[in-house]
């Protein structure tokens, strides 16, 4: 049977190691890899249970199929219990493994990327990628850090574009449930009639066009985190049952009459004035303190302007890896016109607008007129007026941004001149205009 099935797979194109004895499959598998085990349950020497260990020790990944006789399936049916990918009987065809043997393959790919995917997802969503240097934010990071090994709800506030999801996989890949799904759902883009269905599931023929049951989101993050994104928009009607599924721990498909346990974490989001809806009678105030546990407000981005060149840099260094473009970092002005600019779309914007900047740079350099600032701000003219009438001057924000870098670079004025992306000389010769600006009165400046 040894040669057989070895013969058939090299046929196949597979490369084949062949062990007549369990001894000698332990010791291969000691001393080198394999993508796939088959091994006979009954064995010569030390039996497939012993190989199976083995492997299961030395390669933890390897898929391992078992051989075995009609009356040994109880003890194949405990091999997979302790990690076995499947068992055939003998007699058996041989396409039955090559069927297996290229399923185990295809398994063990995926789990292999979505490993994979799950160290890049933890490791960008570390505590340290979090950026902000602002009181307001390090207040933020300090909760989150708090918060993340608990399993209390939480409740994150902040307008369009400030983070709200971002800092939910933060609380998610820093929490025990890290190895379980993180689930979202946009309460807003899906009608009241489908939410209840989305959230709790439904029977097959719960409503015309339940053509098959359906688990729901509350089951699908079953171990991990559900995050149920702008949740100020749900239905009333649909907020008393998600209050009784928090309060249960169990859900109740549409169309079913039985409950179904669940274990999650719940994360909510709002740009919505919650405690305004409830005074409106749009939100439940048991829901509201249900979810807000532990609230994070989350501050805009114009009340943390020390956080924009942080920021914008960070973005640039993404946009530009992504491109492939070698670009240094931003000129003065286009710096200037990013702290001067008033973000109403937050930092998803600023991120929007450094990536089409570096889409449409030709130099080294960022300059003012790729940020394209005019077109994706437009304040009432009112306000634009009285926004220019205290509008800095260009040398005013290029002044008070060289000694931001330089208050962040230390004093080091080679460091500083490298993040501004300018020589040390030009460097001097702004910290010198700024001398002469500050030493110059108003009233000679006229």
């Amino acid at each position: 049977m040894l040669a057989l099935v070895c013969e058939h797979l090299e046929g196949e194109a597979y490369a084949v190691v062949g062990a007549s004895r369990g001894a000698e499959a332990i010791s291969q598998l000691r001393s080198g890899e394999f993508d796939v085990v088959l091994t006979d349950l009954r064995l010569p020497d030390v039996d497939g249970m012993e190989v199976l260990r083995t492997a299961r020790e030395t390669q933890r990944e390897v898929p391992v199929i078992l051989f075995t006789a009609f009356g040994s399936i109880e003890t194949a049916i405990q091999a997979i219990r302790q990690g076995a990918y499947d068992y055939v009987t003998k007699p058996f065809p041989l396409e039955e493994i090559s069927l297996l043997v290229s399923r185990a393959l295809e398994d063990r790919r995926l789990r292999a990327e979505n490993i994979s995917l799950r160290r890049e997802l933890e490791g960008r969503y570390r505590f340290e990628n979090l950026l902000g240097k602002s009181p307001a934010m390090q207040a933020v990071f300090v909760l989150i850090g708090q918060a993340a090994p608990g399993d209390a709800n939480v409740l994150i506030s902040g307008e369009s574009g400030t983070g709200k999801e971002l800092v939910a996989k933060a609380l998610h890949y820093n929490s025990p449930r890290a190895e379980r799904p993180f689930v979202p759902v946009n309460c807003a883009a899906i009608p009241a009639s489908l939410l209840e269905s989305e959230l709790f599931g439904h029977v097959k023929g719960a409503f015309t066009g339940a053509m098959k049951a359906r688990r729901g989101l509350f089951r699908e993050a079953e171990g991990g985190t559900l995050f149920l994104d702008e949740i100020g928009d749900m239905a009333p009607e649909l907020q008393a049952k998600l209050l009784r599924a928090i309060e249960d721990r169990l859900v109740r498909p549409v169309g079913s009459d039985e409950t179904v346990p669940v274990d999650l974490r719940l994360m909510a989001s709002t740009n919505k004035d919650l405690v305004a809806r409830i005074r409106e009678g749009l939100f439940r105030e048991d829901l509201y303190y249900r979810l807000a546990v532990i609230p994070i407000q989350l501050p805009p981005l114009r009340e943390r302007r020390e956080d924009i060149p942080l920021l914008a840099e960070h973005f640039l260094r993404r946009a530009a890896a992504a491109s492939g473009k070698a670009i240094r970092g931003f000129t003065p002005e286009a710096m200037a016109a990013l702290l001067r600019h008033p973000w109403p779309g937050n930092v998803r914007e600023l991120e929007n607008v450094v990536e089409r900047a570096v889409t449409l740079a030709v130099a080294d350099q960022i300059p003012a007129q790729a940020l394209l600032l005019d077109a994706s701000a437009t304040p009432a003219p009112a306000a634009l007026l009285a926004q220019a009438a205290r509008r800095p001057t260009l040398e005013e924000l290029t002044a008070e941004y060289v000694s931001l870098v330089l208050r962040e670079a230390g004093g080091d004025k080679a460091k500083a001149a490298e993040i501004l992306g300018v020589s040390k000389r030009t460097l001097y010769r702004w910290e010198k205009q700024v001398e002469t600006s500050d030493s110059v009165s108003p009233t000679e400046t006229g």
